[in-house]
């Protein structure tokens, strides 16, 4: 679950989740109690009140809208009455879906008026002082672009004048003194608010640990527009990144984002400032959350990359090529890792078996960026199951043995199983233990409205056919069962979230539309909406969820793993038969069920 869609209390919420709100705590107590032993989030940078994709988000500054207004009223550094009138004028609708840009108008103002009120408590500035000198890493990058936006009244760097187009190089001294003094204000309010917003990670964090709940972050792959700025000389200006055609997207995605400079990687022991850079951003990542799920790692490995300047960027795109495995492109040639001999020419550029073979030299190359995340992981104490790798429908050889190298596994995606392929990849059965298995992700329709889908195309009863063989072990029993599930959606959903926990994956991630019954749509990829990153969690979530436990139409978790259970066998069940007595005791029972 993302930020933004924690759910609200109706008389403080202001149109976006928080995670250290009520709402949000309630949930991760609500997790916490259902059995969950961790809480996955997403990239919590500042983003585009227009485009609020949190994988187009800042890398290290935070998104002051994830900042819980009350919790700032609760230590008096707001009064109350400014919340409870903004909270009053919430969008129609926004406790079901994100009013990204009512929520960042609101926090930017409040988050303002506390920096005022709180000016002359020298100790908070002094905590403010603190966290600026700790974080002067990154924050003096985006607070000096916070304070060129609100002198040239844009968001858009590339249309602001010349000299501050490029404000970093060593030369341009002068200029960010005269920003710090001209700006004082807007830096000052930017570092509060995200001391504020630190704070807050921090005390959600604990709260989570004192649950038992591991909270995970996301390392998202792109470097979003206003990074690009502070960081543009660390990528190769002529390429961007995005993804090939693909089965879950065949014309490939061209998402535009930088690529960095491999001449500025360096090496393990002296690392040149690409690699620094990873590191940083990695670094405070683990820091901050007790495991992390690695966006597309395919672009810390082997990149699908691009012409930047193409005039058409699906058509570039579609003619990219990985930027270490091309020696035949002459502009990739001098990076290539692979061989010309290690390729396999009948194969696409994008297919994943196009690179045969490597040796140990090669693959310690391809993971020069990986490895720096996994060493700064281990260094913190996290282990291989602390590591997400986001890796879908395509693993080319390389990723695969950069993974391999670290003992990693991959997703296993099981809505998009493709029943006539007995070794697809998204096929339950054909997980590894290291693997995470999921019925859905954000990427995703929720798994009661792909149901729906199943029955609706005729291809249910293969649906459950297939569970039964997973679900049902006396295969005279299994007739009966496929017939009862094909006929329902919610049956077929509640086999297909069952299916997750029989094996052999050890890992199993449940996104918060499928736990709770949903059918609305969290994200189309590709598109750009008022409806795309904003469904939230009802605020009566706890109750809804119960209700639809026991009607059949939610993840019942502990009759989804009394059916694992059973799954494995009458002599399995007879090992475990206080277990099964305790899960289908706690199970909710839908209407006509035994």
């Amino acid at each position: 679950m993302h930020d933004l869609s924690l759910p609200g209390d109706p008389g403080d919420d202001i149109g976006r989740g928080a995670p250290l709100s009520r709402g949000g705590r309630g949930f991760l107590e609500f997790a916490a109690n259902l059995g969950f032993h961790g809480l996955q989030l997403g990239p919590q940078g500042e983003t585009d009140p227009q485009d609020p994709s949190p994988y187009d988000a800042t890398l290290f500054s935070r998104n002051i809208s994830s900042i819980s207004l009350a919790q700032l009223v609760e230590e008096r550094l707001v009064p109350g009455e400014a919340l409870a009138d903004a909270a009053a004028a919430r969008p129609p609708g926004a406790l079901l879906r994100a009013a990204h840009v009512y929520a960042h108008e609101v926090s930017a103002r409040i988050v303002r008026d506390a920096w005022q009120r709180s000016r002359t408590d020298p100790g908070l500035q002094e905590k403010v002082r603190r966290f600026a000198e700790r974080s002067s890493d990154w924050l003096e990058r985006d607070e000096l672009y916070t304070a060129l936006e609100a002198l040239h009244r844009e968001p858009d760097w590339h249309r602001w004048p010349d000299p501050d187009r490029s404000l970093l190089p060593a030369d341009a001294r002068a200029r960010r003194a005269a920003l710090h003094s001209s700006q004082a204000e807007e830096i000052a309010v930017f570092r509060f608010g995200q001391l504020l917003a630190d704070e807050q990670h921090e005390a959600f964090r604990l709260e989570a640990r004192r649950l038992g709940l591991l909270l995970f972050g996301d390392l998202q792959i792109g470097i979003s527009h206003r990074d690009s700025w502070s960081y543009g000389t660390l990528l190769v200006p002529w390429l961007r990144m995005g993804a090939p055609p693909s089965r879950t997207n065949p014309e490939g995605q061209p998402w535009g984002y930088g690529v960095l400079d491999p001449a500025l990687y360096g090496a393990h022991a002296a690392p040149g400032p690409a690699l620094a850079f990873v590191r940083a951003r990695v670094g405070k990542l683990l820091d901050e959350f007790d495991g992390l799920r690695v966006d597309h790692p395919h672009g810390l490995i082997d990149p699908w990359v691009y012409a930047a300047q193409h005039p058409d960027p699906l058509a570039a795109v579609q003619a990219g090529a990985r930027l270490f495995s091309s020696p035949e492109r002459p502009e990739l040639a001098h990076w290539a890792i692979a061989r010309s001999d290690q390729l396999d020419r009948s194969q696409p550029l994008h297919a994943d078996g196009r690179v045969r073979e490597l040796t140990p030299e090669q693959v310690e190359r391809y993971a020069t960026l990986f490895d720096a995340l996994v060493d700064g992981a281990r260094a913190r104490g996290h282990g291989a199951d602390e590591i997400i790798a986001e890796v879908l429908s395509t693993q080319p050889y390389p990723v695969r043995c950069v993974l391999e190298r670290h003992g990693l596994g991959r997703f296993r995606v099981t809505q998009k199983a493709a029943l006539g392929d007995p070794a697809d990849v998204y096929r339950a059965e054909n997980a590894r233990p290291q693997d995470w298995i999921m019925a859905g992700t954000h990427d995703t329709e929720p798994i009661w409205l792909v149901a729906e889908r199943w029955l609706a195309t005729g291809s249910a009863e293969r649906r459950a056919a297939y569970l039964a063989s997973r679900l049902v072990p006396e295969e005279g029993e299994r007739q009966r069962w496929i017939e009862r599930v094909a006929s329902s959606p919610q049956a077929l959903a509640r086999a297909q979230l069952a299916d997750l926990f029989v094996g052999p994956a050890r890992n199993v991630m449940v996104f918060f539309a499928d736990l709770f019954g949903m059918r609305e749509v969290y994200n189309r990829p590709g598109t750009v909406g008022p409806e795309n990153w904003s469904l939230r969690v009802p605020p009566d979530f706890a109750d809804l969820h119960a209700r639809r436990a026991r009607e059949g139409s939610a993840l019942d978790l502990p009759a989804a793993l009394a059916a694992a259970v059973r799954a494995r066998g009458p002599a399995f069940v007879a090992g475990h038969r206080p277990l099964l007595t305790r899960l289908e005791g706690s199970a909710a029972r839908a209407p006509g069920e035994s």
